[in-house]
């Protein structure tokens, strides 16, 4: 969560910011820190394109986690959880990664340890993910890449 507060900061948008208001933060600030702006001044061109990165992860980021891309991906999430086994879970730091054999994977935000313990101990990883995790936590994509088993 932190990250995601991070992120928000950075932008200037809140909780409630919608793919639109990202996308028009994101276009104003673009326009201000574009590298290609600064061409005399090394320095001052490295910290813009220092900027820009920061800014460009950022929007990317919570665009991936703004309830319009949950919910306009929300069928292939529910496929994948409830038809593709775990091929691999991941936990740093209050976030837990799993991939899927489908070569999907998701990162989970604020998921105390003690509940990635009870998962990894699980006789089911799915069953208890399914029950524990999945309808759970904030989530995003991560990756879809197909995992050769």
């Amino acid at each position: 969560m932190k990250k995601i507060i991070e992120y928000r900061k950075l932008l200037g948008v809140d909780k409630a910011a919608t793919l639109n208001e990202l996308k028009s933060v994101y276009r104003n600030f673009m326009k201000e820190y574009h590298p290609d702006k600064i061409q005399d001044n090394e320095a001052l061109k490295s910290e813009v394109e220092e900027k820009s990165k920061q800014i460009i992860e950022a929007y990317h980021f919570l665009v991936s986690i703004a309830p319009e891309t949950i919910e306009a991906t929300l069928e292939e999430y529910n496929k994948t959880t409830s038809a593709s086994p775990i091929a691999d879970i991941t936990y740093t730091g209050k976030r837990l990664r799993i991939d899927f054999q489908d070569g999907s994977g998701y990162e989970y935000f604020s998921v105390p340890e003690n509940t990635y313990i009870k998962l990894v101990n699980a006789d089911s990883q799915g069953r208890f993910a399914r029950r524990h995790i999945y309808t759970s936590f904030l989530y995003r994509k991560v990756s879809n890449t197909s995992l050769v088993m």
